[in-house]
């Protein structure tokens, strides 16, 4: 894919996440109202497009509950702010192995087909939703994700059957090579949209030559966008930029603005945009990202 500075950005701000980060941040939202509220405000700061996870609002863990996605959904829609809304569809691929028994699964395990973790998608129409697109040794311990081949055809044609753009979610470069597989299958409509995700252990490191070799590997008509988690983050917005993707933000990867300050989403997302700015491109508005990506218009 050729390679070159990008002059329209779109800024995406990833809310909360499912990751064990609501102690260590006053600022994680955790209930439906909370997420709103912060994607609200990601908005008005600038982001272009909101990532969606919810959380159960009791123990701040991670969900699937339909009702929560709707929730949150329908306080933004009905909202003054227009932003691309973006579910994940991520959850549900959690496999918690015994590890001197690995035929057991252990607490921690919610393993369902790939249609299964997309009934909030079916039932809310979101602009976009992610599919992960491989499986991986997601940190210490025993907990893999698991996302197959069949699993993700299965995904691929239901979200297409539903009209939803998809964000492929790319963690090491075996995962490139299957998303690619994917749009060579007509499975991904055009334009196909890679989210190059950088330093989850254990997939691809953030290292600025892996990421231009990825990126030398998308399909000609690809639209991509990359994100490093902690300190990376910022660092990470500007790599993008200059080698044509546009940028990810937000709670989810980062929880700091700098050392020992720690972040709103807004923030964030005002951090990113001033990086953009400063390198003379311009962010995305929503309307110009429904473009980018052929989104349907927003309905007023």
């Amino acid at each position: 894919m050729k390679r070159g500075m990008n002059r329209k950005v779109m800024i995406t701000c990833a809310l909360t996440g499912a990751g064990d980060t609501v102690g260590r941040s006053e600022h994680v939202p955790v209930t439906p109202e909370q997420i709103a509220e912060s994607g609200i405000a990601a908005a008005r700061a600038g982001a272009t497009i909101i990532h969606i996870h919810v959380r159960d609002p009791e123990t701040g863990v991670g969900s699937r509950e339909v009702a929560y996605y709707r929730e949150v959904v329908e306080r933004i829609r009905a909202s003054d702010v227009d932003v691309i809304i973006n579910t994940t569809a991520g959850m549900g691929g959690d496999l918690m192995l015994d590890p001197q028994n690995p035929t057991t699964f252990v607490e921690g395990t919610d393993l369902v087909n790939g249609v299964e973790r997309l009934k909030h998608v079916e039932e809310l129409l979101p602009d976009i939703c992610t599919l992960d697109c491989g499986s991986l040794n997601f940190g210490e311990g025993s907990l893999v994700y698991v996302s197959t081949p069949d699993m993700l055809r299965d995904g691929a044609k239901k979200i297409q059957e539903l009209g939803v753009r998809v964000e492929m979610e790319i963690f090491d470069t075996g995962h490139l090579w299957f998303a690619r597989q994917l749009v060579e299958e007509g499975l991904i409509d055009a334009p196909p949209m890679f989210q190059l995700c950088m330093d989850i252990p254990y997939g691809a490191p953030a290292d600025p030559a892996l990421l231009v070799a990825m990126v030398d590997q998308l399909p000609e008509n690809a639209v991509w966008a990359s994100f490093a988690l902690g300190r990376m983050q910022m660092p990470w917005v500007a790599q993008c930029v200059l080698l044509g993707g546009h940028v990810r933000v937000g709670l989810e990867d980062n929880l700091y603005l700098s050392k020992g300050v720690k972040a709103t989403n807004a923030q964030l997302v005002e951090r990113a945009r001033t990086i953009v700015e400063a390198m003379g491109a311009e962010v995305a508005t929503p309307d110009e990202g429904r473009e980018i990506l052929s989104l349907k218009p927003r309905v007023a």
